[in-house]
């Protein structure tokens, strides 16, 4: 089909063009295209799979392929967008407060927000999915510090976190137990301790604590949805200055599958196919 400036597109394309402009709450989950003699259905939160598609004398018999538009998931689906929505306004206004804590900020102050922020990010969803062991943990650590020294006790969480249990202070859990509670993360999340935190107020503390914490729950969010809401509350000059563009979920596999994913695929196919149990289960 030809466009209006000049390039031709598949009615996907087109109307996934036009889904790329709307916003997050408003994103379908689902395209549908009908050529008359046949209906496309593509999943999006599987952008590189193959369309479902039904000729139209099939359309009786495989009614249930349109199930999605009914299903009870579908209504989670919703829920979760809610939920990231939600989330991606917040952190927007978290971040949208911190910067204005720095002194003269510059373009390092602006990559150490970003990484703060997804420093936070991870704190928050941890203490919801399990993932630190307890409910509210991060919440807990930081409840009884007062605001002005918030600063401090992120620096000494995040270097905890970065450190393997059996070579941190052996006198840390008698030192600060809530502290020497939380595991040891690796992958290097935590790793840059040059990273500049600014002072925390009473209003960002209660924000974090609060609003992002306690009246929260993380663990349901869709990274998708949230990438792309945050970065849309945020200004166009923070962003630019601080670097932050969410990438979708379809650019990443652009990069990655071809890397290492294809192989890996190719890997598990392979091994799913012997016969032998012991032996496919070692592999």
């Amino acid at each position: 089909m030809l466009q209006s400036d000049g390039a031709m597109r598949t009615p996907y394309e087109q109307a996934r063009n036009y889904a790329q402009w709307m916003i997050p709450n408003e994103t379908p989950l689902w395209i549908v295209t009908c050529n008359f003699r046949s209906f496309e259905i593509h999943d999006m939160n599987k952008p590189n799979e193959l369309p479902i598609i039904i000729l139209l004398e099939e359309v009786r018999d495989k009614l249930t392929l349109f199930d999605f538009m009914f299903r009870k998931d579908v209504k989670e689906l919703s829920r979760e967008m809610e939920i990231s929505v939600k989330a991606g306004e917040i952190v927007g206004i978290l971040y949208e407060k911190l910067i204005a804590q720095y002194k003269d900020p510059d373009q390092q102050s602006f990559k150490s927000l970003n990484a703060l922020c997804v420093r936070l990010v991870f704190c928050l969803y941890a203490e919801d999915a399990g993932i630190f062991g307890s409910h509210m943990m991060f919440h807990d650590y930081l409840k009884e510090v007062p605001a002005n020294g918030i600063r401090k006790a992120l620096v000494e969480l995040f270097k905890t976190l970065d450190t393997p249990i059996e070579i941190r202070d052996k006198y840390l859990a008698e030192d600060n137990p809530k502290l020497a509670a939380f595991p040891y993360v690796n992958g290097g999340l935590f790793a840059d301790e040059t990273i500049e935190i600014p002072p925390f107020t009473e209003e960002i503390k209660s924000l974090l604590l609060n609003k992002a914490s306690a009246d929260f729950d993380w663990s349901d969010i869709s990274p998708t949805i949230f990438g792309a809401v945050f970065e849309s509350t945020l200004n166009p000059e923070t962003r630019r200055n601080g670097g932050m563009h969410y990438t979708s979920i379809e650019n990443i596999h652009k990069v990655i599958d071809p890397l290492f994913m294809n192989e890996l695929r190719n890997e598990l196919d392979e091994i799913k196919a012997i016969t032998v149990e012991r032996t496919r289960k070692a592999r």
